[in-house]
């Protein structure tokens, strides 16, 4: 299976710890997605998202920095994963968010670029405007 390789970046008008706690915190994810989230903390710890459509676990937390997790959809093909890394850094504006998935399958790049931008980066936008 061909693969590709999504980055993404974007700023919020928040501090770095917001950012990481609302990705991180299942009652915060929860409330801008709008959808029910049950997330692990710690490296190892299996995460389920978007009603249970995104699952992974937990390979990297670097608390307020970075996340990294094995990351996969329900209709991907089975038993298949990619890697998704939140780098989060301090900006004069607030916090910049490099986002990079590894190993999409090329069928779903398109729909997952636009996913993110329109599921995560706009919705934690209103999310934190309204905070």
């Amino acid at each position: 299976m061909k693969t590709k390789t999504l980055h993404q970046s974007v700023v919020f008008e928040t501090e770095p710890h917001e950012v990481y706690e609302t990705l991180m915190d299942s009652k915060k994810h929860a409330a801008f997605t709008g959808a029910k989230a049950k997330i692990g903390r710690n490296v190892g710890d299996d995460f389920s998202v978007w009603d249970d459509w995104a699952t992974g676990t937990n390979v990297e937390i670097v608390p307020d920095k970075k996340i990294v997790q094995k990351w996969r959809g329900t209709d991907w093909p089975k038993d298949h994963y990619s890697h998704v890394m939140f780098e989060l850094k301090k900006v004069d504006r607030g916090t910049r968010l490099d986002f990079t998935q590894t190993d999409i399958p090329e069928s779903l790049y398109e729909e997952l670029a636009q996913g993110w931008r329109e599921w995560y980066w706009e919705k934690l936008k209103v999310y934190f405007a309204k905070k």
